[in-house]
C-alpha cells in the first residue's frame, strides 16, 4: 500500500492533538511532530489562540497551552460536539470532556 500525502484531520486539529497530549510543547516540537516548518506551527496555534480554542500561558521561558475543551466546533454540521468530545474521542482518552486541558504533571 502506498502511502499517501494528505490526512484526514486538518493540521489544526493535528496540533490540537499535540497540545492536549502535552499542554506543555514547544512550538519546535510540533513543527518537527507534524512534518511542517515552525512558522506555520506558530500561525496555527496563534489561529487557535485567536479563535479562543486555547490559552496561551508564560511558563518561564516557555509556554503551557490550556485548551477550551468546552468550547463548540466552528463547523455547523457538528451537531454541537465540543472540542473536548471530539480531542477525547480521538486521542483515545476515556476521562470525561474538559480534562484533557487539566495539566498534567
Amino acid at each position: 500500500m502506498s502511502a499517501t500525502s494528505w490526512t484526514f484531520l486538518t493540521t489544526h486539529a493535528r496540533v490540537l492533538l499535540c497540545i492536549a497530549h502535552d499542554p506543555g510543547i514547544r512550538l519546535r516540537d510540533i513543527a518537527i511532530r507534524l512534518d511542517i516548518t515552525e512558522r506555520s506551527a506558530y500561525g496555527i496555534v496563534t489561529d487557535l489562540t485567536r479563535a479562543g480554542y486555547i490559552v496561551k500561558q508564560k511558563d518561564g521561558r516557555r509556554n503551557r497551552y490550556q485548551i477550551q475543551a468546552h468550547l463548540p466546533l466552528p463547523e455547523s454540521t457538528s451537531q454541537e460536539r465540543t472540542v473536548g468530545e471530539v480531542l477525547a474521542l480521538l486521542s483515545g482518552d476515556a476521562a470525561p470532556p474538559g480534562a484533557i486541558a487539566e495539566h498534567r504533571g
